[in-house]
């Protein structure tokens, strides 16, 4: 049976290491690439390799204008030519530049074939110049769809931290601060580095990236770990320079004040996310996203203290079950947990800002009637 992995990441040579080497490890592996850096020219050029090169090349047209569309169309059915053929034991999906593994994993699932993995290659070196690189990918050539207004910042935050496993390209530029930041970014992750030698395929013993192209993959899982209301954060951490801090508190934010911060806690940080509490939205539970000193905020549903009992049961266990580790007696899981990350934080100065944003004590005594009468100053973000 055909198994599919998944491969991206803006570091290109990374990437293409990571897939040079799948190809030499796994006996019968193919990769699949989608150029669309084509699409000015109204197609995308996909191209089908093995370890000798080349076997295959064709165009699909463009949907909508939108290369990631063509994408989508044109691969679900050459996989499922893959597995039809029999011969085919691995199918990687290298990912083009700026396409984010989630939208191409779910796609793949969808479609009923066998996801065994999701890797996103990097090179240590290159994670902090694009974790703090605010420019927009049209500017760098790298959109996806004339309509695309994401940054190299926060799409190489959103591939980083999707992939249950990070391809390490051999990187000599590379130091131990790089890779502090890497590991307190993602923790979770298992990183692996990519080996150059060339041992050739062996199919008793798979090497460590070929073994976890072939784990298996739970798009659900890696959904959940990524949603606001029950994102698997980082934990505190100190190491060569580099520190997070996990910010948890039980009080609102007032929204004047915290508006008028914005700025500075976007920029604190080389990457800081997480979830937030605003008075005069007492209800809604508010997402945090900051990369490359940009902050996007948006709403992502009500607390789950907001929802009537009955409706408890229609949400999925790990969000329930996020919900009962921040209960508080009062309020429910309404709370700030904010997770900030970077080379030479100041700690200090950050929580001193977090804290002047809550509401004073008398502010707070005064109420939820009184909180919602509060000046309404994320209207514009929030677009309401």
């Amino acid at each position: 049976m055909l198994s599919v992995a998944v491969v991206g990441g803006l570091h290109a040579d990374a990437r293409r290491q990571a897939v040079e080497r799948l190809l030499a490890d796994v006996p019968g592996a193919v990769a699949l690439h989608h150029d669309l850096a084509t699409a000015a020219k109204g197609t995308v050029v996909r191209t089908v390799r093995d370890r000798t090169g080349v076997v295959s090349a064709g165009e699909a047209p463009l949907v909508n204008d939108c290369a990631c569309c063509a994408l989508r169309e044109d691969l679900v059915p050459e996989l499922e030519r893959l597995a039809a053929d029999g011969v085919t034991r691995l199918a990687v999906v290298e990912l083009w530049d700026s396409v984010e593994p989630k939208a191409m994993a779910e796609v793949v699932a969808s479609a009923g074939l066998r996801l065994t993995g999701v890797i996103t290659a990097v090179d240590p070196a290159l994670v902090l110049p694009y974790l703090g690189n605010g420019d927009d990918l049209a500017d760098a050539g790298l959109a996806a769809a004339a309509t695309d207004q994401r940054t190299i910042a926060d799409t190489f935050a959103r591939q980083l931290e999707y992939a249950p496993v990070l391809a390490l390209a051999d990187s000599a530029e590379a130091d131990d601060e790089d890779r502090a930041l890497l590991a307190q970014l993602h923790p979770t992750a298992r990183r692996i580095a990519i080996d150059p030698a060339e041992p050739g395929p062996s199919p008793v013993t798979p090497s460590p990236l070929a073994a976890a192209a072939l784990a298996g993959f739970d798009v659900e899982s890696a959904a959940a770990a990524q949603h606001p209301a029950c994102a698997l954060l980082p934990a505190e951490a100190d190491e060569c320079g580099v520190a997070t801090l996990v910010w948890h508190r039980s009080r609102p934010f007032h929204p004047e004040r915290l508006y008028a911060a914005l700025e500075d806690l976007a920029c604190a940080a080389a990457r800081s996310r997480g979830r937030f509490w605003l008075a005069d939205r007492p209800d809604t539970l508010l997402h945090w996203d900051a990369a490359g000193g940009a902050l996007c905020v948006e709403s992502a549903g009500p607390w789950m203290a907001s929802l009537p009992d009955a409706a408890w049961d229609l949400e999925p266990p790990v969000r329930r079950a996020a919900a009962a580790l921040d209960w508080h007696p009062e309020h429910g899981d309404c709370c700030q947990h904010l997770v900030f990350t970077s080379p030479g934080l100041d700690r200090d100065g950050l929580e001193l800002l977090l804290e002047s944003c809550l509401l004073t004590d008398t502010e707070y005594a005064a109420g939820r009637t009184a909180w919602k009468r509060l000046p309404p100053a994320f209207d514009t973000l929030l677009e309401v």
